[in-house]
């Protein structure tokens, strides 16, 4: 299987203008957050604009929530130039998947949204070309249906059945039908874990069932590294991740801060199988959201993403016990955040 990874927005933008510039046949996004606010570096919607008018298929599906922007201002505009534009709706559940797949032949996959303020984020993005871009084009055809898509072309990849024999395994996460596949495999693999598990999540609200494994592979002596940036975008968000930290951190669970936004989401365990996907550590992403992710057994794979965490791990603090002080605000957005969820 031919892949690629990139781990700062920025790359990731710059691959997947390239494949969007060499697009023949057809082009399909499925965009949690797409904004129209990238153009002076990466225009975006002014390419997909241009091979719409040459012929080439072009279909967004885009989150009506994270991309309401998209949705408020350019609809209308985006819809005329001959692109297929869908917006999933619904009072709950959101698309939190992230995918380009381009000609379908290559795909695109991970952490990675287009907007500015993301623009110098760390994050990282796959590409993919081989078997599995047929896995994707199904889970794809699957989601433009849920947004109210009606084309055959793109319905029929629903049809497509597979063998086992990849060596990597798409993970598809829907829990409105009861499809917890996230959940089912981060339960396999810690639990199986000898050696190691390594997370990277920009946000860390693990659900009960994920700290007692995590407790249990730190009582089994199994070393636990969780990074988390030192700051997240959203305050409260930083305000829980702490809160979780210093609630693990007795455990024997080691959390690394880094400097810079690290939007990445990552699994991997034993430093033989890795996650790559979509998901953050939180109850939306395992009991709420779609989610998208791709699992490795790849050795050169996992040898290239552990130089990639090394080089984050350098650029990181270790979290030690005072080094963030709970102030009276942070325990009032603590309680009115347990009131509203209180899986939390």
């Amino acid at each position: 299987m031919k892949y690629q990874i990139y781990t700062t927005s920025m790359k990731a933008w710059d691959a997947m203008i390239e494949a969007i510039d060499q697009a023949e046949k057809s082009i399909y996004i499925e965009m949690y957050i797409f904004l129209d606010d990238t153009a002076q570096s990466h225009d975006f919607i002014g390419k997909l604009k241009q091979k719409a008018r040459s012929g080439v298929r072009v279909v967004i599906v885009a989150d009506a929530f994270g991309s309401s922007v998209l949705k408020k201002d350019l609809a209308d505009d985006i819809a005329d130039s001959g692109i297929e534009l869908l917006f999933f709706s619904n009072w709950l559940r959101h698309i939190h998947r992230k995918v380009l797949i381009v000609d379908e032949k290559i795909a695109f996959i991970g952490g990675v949204n287009i907007g500015k303020s993301f623009a110098h984020w760390n994050d990282l993005q796959i590409k993919l070309g081989g078997r599995i871009v047929n896995r994707i084009l199904r889970s794809f055809a699957y989601t433009y249906a849920m947004a109210g898509g009606k084309n055959p072309e793109i319905l029929k990849f629903r049809e497509g059945k597979f063998g086992n024999r990849l060596k990597s395994r798409l993970i598809e996460h829907w829990p409105s039908k009861n499809i917890h596949t996230l959940k089912s495999l981060y339960v396999e693999k810690i639990t199986a874990a000898k050696k190691s598990i390594r997370i990277v999540t920009p946000y860390f609200t693990p659900p009960r069932w994920l700290i007692s494994l995590l407790d249990d592979a730190a009582r089994r002596n199994v070393k636990v590294e969780i990074f988390i940036p030192q700051k997240s975008d959203f305050k409260i968000s930083t305000i829980l991740n702490y809160r979780y930290i210093s609630k693990l951190h007795p455990m024997g669970i080691k959390f690394f801060l880094s400097k810079n936004m690290n939007h990445a989401k990552l699994l991997i365990i034993d430093d033989a199988e890795v996650l790559i996907g979509s998901q953050n550590i939180d109850p939306l992403s395992f009991d709420i959201n779609y989610e998208m992710g791709i699992f490795f057994q790849d050795r050169h794979l996992l040898k290239e993403l552990s130089a990639v965490i090394q080089e984050w791990k350098n650029n990181s603090l270790e979290f030690k016990p005072g080094l963030y002080k709970m102030r009276l605000i942070d325990y009032v957005v603590l309680g009115v955040t347990k009131m509203l969820h209180p899986i939390l």
